[in-house]
């Protein structure tokens, strides 16, 4: 899967979106006028005077569609237009959105923490039955020799399979264990890398606050057409480029979260240890979540973690914090 984020186009946007409505808006009525005066534009033209007129006035128009810094002046004051009316319905300013995304990832991380401790609960839950039935097994085996030696067939082989069973129930949570502890694994970095993104991205907000303040203290429509009509680019516009790459990049990362927290909560909420499990659906959405590439949130570090969780070696420690080096965020070299 490719995660890379491209720009998206006027005509993507919320504004884009009206933009196609004005514009459809706009060319059927200007179908109605052509058909609804074709007879006055007929008649004109057959005074020449007239005719003259109105071809200079197509004339002039043409030349002004052919220039490219008019048509760039034409299309920068449409496009602030549409965005100024779907402002009126909808929040269309990306700091906002930004400072939204921040909101929501807080409480995600909340959520994360407390289904990081109910994971891991059910893990020292699953390693105690584990260990139980070790002990168990043990001890049955040892049952199981002394009847064979007082020459007890019945209880020989009773506690043998009670001994089988208890082994076949170990391997069972094992293969359980082992994905919970993947799911611990990927959830606790997702945890670590939320902690260090909302940490950035608040630092990176207070500095574009700053940045576009001052940018609107010398800012006037006229400038910005003037800049234009030069061949300039508008700082402003820029500037809002920049702020909707991190949007977008922001949004997809809480996304990601998002469903991976749904992937975690199909597992534990289905989990039950005393009368098996129901939890397939969950790992199979973990394991095509594992096959999609790269993370948008956790980046390289997602094949990391699934090769420690893939590691026999590499034993968890429930008591510790899992630490993965964390790349530096690129925000911060973004819009320099």
């Amino acid at each position: 899967m490719d995660n890379q984020l491209t720009p998206k186009s006027f005509w993507e946007k919320p504004e884009g979106q009206t933009g196609k409505l004005f514009l459809i808006l706009f060319l059927i009525a200007v179908g109605y006028a052509f058909f609804k005066f074709l007879p006055l534009i007929l008649v004109l033209l057959q005074n020449t005077i007239y005719a003259m007129v109105l071809l200079g006035i197509i004339g002039i128009i043409l030349f002004l569609l052919l220039d490219p810094r008019f048509r760039n002046l034409l299309s920068y004051g449409y496009k602030m237009v549409m965005r100024f009316i779907t402002g009126l319905i909808i929040q269309l300013d990306p700091i906002a959105i930004i400072e939204g995304y921040i909101q929501d990832l807080k409480k995600k991380r909340e959520s994360m923490d407390q289904q990081i401790g109910n994971l891991r609960g059910q893990m020292v839950n699953l390693q105690n039955e584990m260990n139980d039935n070790t002990k168990n097994i043990n001890n049955n085996l040892k049952l199981a020799s002394v009847a064979k030696e007082r020459g007890k067939t019945d209880a020989t082989i009773i506690n043998a399979r009670k001994a089988g069973r208890l082994k076949d129930s170990n391997i069972s949570i094992n293969e359980l264990y082992t994905k919970m502890e993947k799911l611990y694994r990927i959830l606790a970095k997702m945890f670590e890398a939320s902690n260090m993104l909302i940490e950035d991205i608040e630092d990176e907000v207070k500095v574009k606050k700053r940045e576009r303040k001052a940018i609107l203290a010398g800012y006037s429509a006229f400038n910005s057409a003037r800049k234009i009509l030069k061949g300039d680019s508008d700082k402003q516009d820029i500037f809002n480029q920049a702020m909707e790459f991190i949007k977008e990049d922001l949004g997809a990362k809480v996304g990601e979260i998002d469903r991976f927290m749904e992937i975690s909560s199909t597992i534990l909420d289905n989990a039950d240890l005393q009368n098996g499990v129901n939890i397939e659906e969950g790992f199979n959405l973990l394991e095509k979540w594992e096959k999609e590439g790269t993370s948008m949130l956790l980046g390289d570090h997602k094949n990391i973690i699934l090769a420690q969780a893939n590691n026999v070696h590499d034993v968890l420690d429930l008591n510790q914090p899992i630490v993965v080096s964390t790349k530096k965020n690129r925000y911060s070299d973004l819009l320099e």
